[in-house]
């Protein structure tokens, strides 16, 4: 007999002691004395018998439940073992990822707890002391992050739910508890309507599986309680209706059906006073505003949807404006590039801004992640109001700073950046790497300060931010373009490329053009390095002009 059948056989030597306790507590003592007596005890057994094997039927049942889950976890991880950054770069995997080892690992804790699974639980529990768990908070993260790639994109629900993503397949298919999951996430957050997108798929999904871990009527809940926030409350209570017939005695439901109905009638009876015959003679504002501070990140619905065609690659510009632009090698004013002149692309004239390619050798991107990895931490923007840096929702990534002491290669990197921008690099910030994660973004932003943001950059003491260099370390397999929606520019991740632009005009005014975004990373994963230089020691580099509004080109 091994360990896990002692534990069973004690478990059940346990359970049958106690139910024989209670059982034979007769009014009157020595049973034995009397077959009349002895003749019940069979009865009691009988009871025993059938109380066991009920127990062993939910036993077998549960450790065929935790089978079924082991080899889909064995299923899923061998999969991911064959590549395991590809696997990782896919948002919906990592999603899945992220699902198993919170909602669905609680689920097989709590069978295991229930009985043999005891001393099991209790190693996992001493793993979660040397082991990354992934939180409550990143489940929700990562739910958030799958809504943002869903909108971007413009990703149809149930594609997204087979893992296709833009037609192209990357992953197995989620199950409607998957599709619950998510969409109770999003519901967490107020958003009922990817809660509604995601538990329509759930329910699609219910009837095609035979293994269910959730049920119509949590469903049902969900989705007729989004409903009704979404302002339709007629369907709102068909759903309600539906559900107490699974649940007649659901107690949230009870309450919902006699609210809708009330409110219901009440607004046919205010129609009916008014004479309402259903026609909408009332214009309905549809205009979104994503933020409401006056922040540097505010932006309207209109720059919303420009930045988002041009994440998809469809707000493309015409033949007459790309028609212009040039390629060239280069040698600006640096005696080293007279010998090893850079390879330019002119991405735009008006702010100029260009695409130097092959600036970053495979090694130097390897040696600086290595670098970067143990101190990456959460990417922070500046507070325009105080100049403290903070999390933002609207800046979707970790990053780490390196100084050029640290190694030759970082060092090598700011001289290489002198000699493409021919600007002085004493009052540089440090070279900052970046790594994106799911669904990883960087809404619209400017990189200098306006004339409002008091605070900002004065601890450096060294100005604005004169110039930007973006170093793409990686190539990305979909998303995660640098858009500029003003001008309908976007530039596309390649390893070992780098974007330099002017961030002010030659007066020190800040160039607005330049207000940029980066885009979600649908599948792969984006790494990039930037140098932001400042206005300080540059006054001899780039002098006013006669046109100072006007930027120069170099």
């Amino acid at each position: 007999m091994n360990l896990n059948q002692s534990h069973i056989m004690a478990t059940i030597l346990t359970i049958l002691l106690l139910v024989l306790a209670a059982t034979l507590r007769p009014a009157r003592s020595e049973l034995f004395t009397a077959l009349a007596d002895m003749e019940e005890l069979m009865e009691t057994e009988a009871v025993l018998m059938t109380n066991l094997e009920k127990y062993i039927r939910v036993q077998e049942e549960k450790l065929e439940q935790l089978r079924l889950r082991s080899a889909e976890y064995q299923r899923e991880h061998a999969e991911a073992a064959k590549d395991i950054s590809t696997y990782l770069s896919n948002p919906v995997n990592a999603f899945l990822l992220t699902k198993r080892l919170t909602t669905d690992w609680r689920e097989v804790e709590n069978l295991m707890s229930y009985d043999v699974g005891a001393d099991f639980l209790e190693n996992v529990t001493n793993y979660r002391d040397v082991l990354k768990f992934p939180s409550d908070e990143d489940l929700n993260g990562a739910a958030v992050a799958l809504m943002r790639l869903q909108d971007t994109y413009n990703l149809d629900t149930a594609s997204v739910a087979r893992g296709e993503l833009n037609g192209v397949q990357y992953s197995t298919e989620m199950s409607a508890g998957d599709c619950f999951e998510l969409g109770r996430q999003t519901y967490l957050n107020g958003d009922y309507y990817h809660t509604m997108l995601w538990m329509r798929e759930a329910m699609d999904r219910l009837s095609q599986e035979v293994n269910r871990t959730t049920t119509k009527a949590d469903v049902l809940e969900y989705l007729a309680f989004s409903t009704f926030k979404q302002g339709n409350m007629q369907t709102a209570l068909l759903m309600t209706n539906e559900l107490l017939e699974l649940v007649p005695n659901h107690e949230r439901a009870v309450g919902n059906k006699a609210y809708y109905e009330k409110e219901l009638e009440k607004e046919a009876n205010q129609k009916a006073l008014r004479g309402d015959d259903g026609s909408e003679d009332v214009p309905v504002d549809t205009t979104i505003q994503f933020r409401t501070d006056n922040g540097p990140n505010v932006y309207d619905s209109s720059e919303r949807k420009l930045y988002e065609q041009l994440c998809r690659g469809e707000a493309n510009r015409t033949v007459a404006d790309t028609s212009k632009l040039r390629c060239r090698y280069v040698t600006n004013k640096s005696a080293f590039l007279k010998i090893a002149p850079l390879k330019l692309e002119e991405a735009h004239l008006k702010p100029y801004i260009v695409i130097y390619h092959d600036v970053m050798s495979d090694k130097e991107i390897e040696v600086i992640k290595r670098l970067a990895k143990p101190r990456f931490r959460r990417a922070t923007v500046q507070n325009y109001k105080t100049g403290e840096l903070e999390v933002a929702t609207y800046r979707i990534s970790k990053s780490a700073w390196l100084k050029d002491e640290e190694h030759p290669y970082i060092k090598a990197i700011g001289q290489r950046v002198e000699d493409m921008t021919d600007l002085v690099m004493s009052t540089a910030e440090e070279l900052q790497v970046v790594n994106y994660g799911i669904g990883g973004h960087y809404e619209p932003h400017f990189d200098f300060a306006r004339r409002e943001e008091k605070n900002a950059f004065k601890s450096l003491g060294t100005g604005n931010r004169i110039a930007t260099v973006l170093f793409y370390m990686s190539d990305v397999a979909q998303g995660g373009a640098t858009v500029f929606p003003s001008i309908r520019v976007a530039l596309l991740p390649k390893k070992g490329t780098a974007a330099f632009w002017h961030n002010l005009h030659p007066s020190g005014n800040g160039d607005f053009a330049t207000r940029h975004a980066a885009c979600p990373v649908l599948t792969g994963t984006k790494w990039v390095s930037n140098k932001w230089i400042h206005e300080r020691g540059q006054e001899f580099r780039r002098p006013c002009e006669l046109q100072p509004e006007q930027p120069e080109e170099f």
